[in-house]
């Protein structure tokens, strides 16, 4: 299992349009893709879950991927969160 913090920076949080890329893009990997965000979990490769977690602007999330492209996953999300969750960017 490979696990990564992501704080979110987006000052209106993991709204609907970013949940549903980051669901979008984790679909691509054959890997359990779980996100937690304190007491909650949330599936990685669901909108509605995503949302529910609740993440506002500095909520800490913790990546925790299993299976058999893991690594690649791992990197490839990492990167993803660094690059396109931000806030004010173009997605």
């Amino acid at each position: 299992m490979k696990e990564f913090t992501y704080k979110i920076e987006d000052p209106n949080g993991m709204h609907a349009r970013p949940a549903g890329m980051l669901a979008t893009f984790a679909k691509q990997f054959h890997a359990d893709i779980r996100v937690n965000a304190g007491e909650k979990s949330a599936d990685g490769k669901r909108l509605l879950s995503l949302m529910s977690l609740g993440a506002v602007h500095g909520t800490e999330l913790t990546f925790c991927i299993s299976g058999d492209d893991e690594d690649t996953a791992a990197a490839a999300l990492e990167a993803f969160c660094k690059e396109k969750m931000k806030g004010n960017t173009k997605m």
